[in-house]
């Protein structure tokens, strides 16, 4: 590495760390949209919204509770606020880890106020006794609450407000049956392609008063997994490395120099992605491995892999799982630069 490429990672360093996770919290609301109508892709799933949405509101009544599906980083979040905006109504957000106890669910429905949105994020990590609680407040507005204990202990009966409950999930398939059957809507979000991610991008880099040329944005699109959230940090790291280098403009040249800068290659890859992908097309070519030992290899935790980085790379084609475990693609072989050696796995 030259001396000006190690002096230009130390700047852009310097402008990136101050940008803690507070602040990459803060950044990423603010690129939120806000209605229905401001809600790039999902175009199924957003017509059906404004139908379920446009009746209730119709009728003068809180929406059906709402169920949101897919993985990290597609907009159930911002669906959440939307619902609460298009509804007029409050909101008020949790997650299934932080409500341990019975008593922390009870505590949160008896403070909401009639027509309020109650967003609970990753809602498949609920425990069973709060699901129990649960049930009856989605389906009959009621809360049971048992007072005292022994023998003395008796249940009383709590009236709720009307509320639309709009749960999130990562995982469908972890969420208990009879929560899923709760639900009046469940909406599947899907990956988003390139054009949709390109428009994103576009809308960010207004909101962030960034002048992003059009191929610039395709450039971000196709290294995003298609994933908005992804797209939006890109650009931010983008955005950082155009204010160090001094452009004013951010075309096709300054994007793609400044994704390599940051360790983004052309499919979306970062630096875990290839020391998995180099493991197993180096020195584990192509004899299966373990998650275990993989993970051990790469330095991170087996969830770590199998759920942030795994999921890509199988999407991909560069990594498939076997009953003996994980073994690199041909496309895996080829992205790297790396001959396979040839003993009839391909």
């Amino acid at each position: 590495m030259s001396h000006r490429d190690v002096e230009l990672e130390r700047v852009v360093a310097s402008v990136v760390a101050p940008a803690a996770d507070e602040g990459e919290r803060r950044a990423e609301v603010s690129l939120r949209p806000a209605t229905l109508r401001d809600f790039v892709g999902q175009r199924e799933l957003v017509r059906h919204l404004e139908i379920v949405l446009g009746s209730a509101k119709t009728r003068k009544q809180t929406s059906d509770h709402l169920l949101f599906a897919g993985p990290p980083g597609l907009g159930k979040t911002s669906l959440a606020s939307i619902v609460a905006f298009e509804m007029g109504s409050g909101l008020r957000i949790t997650s299934g880890p932080v409500l341990s106890r019975p008593g922390d669910l009870a505590a949160l429905l008896t403070d909401l106020q009639d027509g309020d949105v109650l967003f609970i994020d990753e809602i498949h990590r609920l425990s069973r006794a709060v699901e129990e609680v649960l049930y009856p407040a989605m389906e009959e507005r009621r809360l049971d609450v048992m007072i005292g204990r022994g023998p003395s202990a008796r249940s009383i009966r709590l009236d709720l407000p009307n509320f639309t409950l709009v749960g999130a999930t990562t995982r469908t398939g972890l969420v208990a049956a009879p929560l899923r059957d709760r639900f009046g809507f469940i909406g599947q979000l899907d990956l988003y392609d390139v054009d949709e991610l390109a428009l994103i991008a576009q809308r960010s880099a207004l909101l962030l008063s960034v002048t992003l040329g059009v191929e610039a944005s395709f450039a971000i699109a196709s290294r995003s997994r298609g994933t908005p959230r992804i797209a939006n940090r890109l650009l931010r790291r983008v955005r950082d490395f155009a204010a160090v280098q001094g452009h004013d403009v951010i075309d096709t040249a300054v994007a793609i120099e400044a994704l390599e800068l940051f360790g983004v290659d052309e499919y979306g890859l970062d630096k875990i992605d290839r020391r998995i992908l180099n493991l197993l097309c180096g020195q584990f070519a192509q004899q299966p491995i373990g998650l275990t030992t993989l993970a051990h290899a790469c330095g991170e935790e087996p969830a770590t892999i199998e759920d942030a980085y795994e999921p890509y790379l199988l999407r991909e084609g560069l990594l498939i799982r076997t009953p003996r475990g994980r073994v690199g693609t041909e496309k895996a072989y080829r992205h790297l630069g790396i001959e396979p050696r040839t003993n009839g796995l391909f």
